[in-house]
């Protein structure tokens, strides 16, 4: 609870100090969901260029046994964002880990982690109000809709963190660390 009430109160900041280093810029009417928005954006952004980046034939490695491969793990991540923002939208929710069992190519999985990133930016493009009074279920407890939000965006931040590792021990410079292209 503690790591969701700083998340929380991170993903709420974030607007305001975003208006404080550039004071022309309009407030956000939905300051709440922006937040949580951003930092799901920076992440499952990160998780699907890895995905691009790691070499098919490395989708099968995994560090130690007793951890998901590389394409385990990105199915695992598709397949919750998939569940969670199902949750965050109040549609039926879909399988957590339908696409991890069942895509094994590292085509399917990246094709995986792009359509799960497509149907939870419909999620994040709620309002405040909308996803603040939105209550769902999310496993097994009434929730509102911005929890599901922040949950999916603090799932994926853990699991990047995880993709950072496999990433490292092959000798590759994940999407976070690398140098930004030119003119940006």
């Amino acid at each position: 609870m503690k790591r969701f009430a700083m998340l929380f109160l991170a993903l709420t900041a974030t607007p305001a100090f975003a208006q404080m280093a550039r004071p022309e810029a309009a407030p956000s009417p939905d300051p709440a969901v922006t937040g949580a928005r951003d930092m799901w954006n920076a992440m499952s952004g990160y998780i699907a260029k890895a995905a691009e980046q790691m070499a098919e034939a490395d989708y099968s490695f995994r560090p130690v046994a007793t951890v998901r491969t590389f394409g385990q793990l990105i199915g695992h991540v598709a397949g919750a964002q998939n569940m969670i923002c199902s949750a965050a939208l109040g549609e039926a929710q879909k399988g957590e880990d339908d696409i991890e069992k069942n895509v094994t190519t590292k085509a399917g999985l990246v094709a995986a982690i792009k359509a799960s990133n497509a149907y939870c930016a419909r999620a994040y493009a709620q309002t405040d109000a909308a996803a603040g009074a939105g209550m769902t279920k999310l496993f097994g407890q009434d929730r509102t809709r911005m929890y599901a939000l922040i949950m999916n965006a603090t799932h994926d931040s853990e699991h990047y963190g995880n993709i950072v590792t496999y990433l490292r021990v092959k000798g590759m410079v994940p999407p976070s660390s690398q140098p930004a292209p030119a003119g940006m």
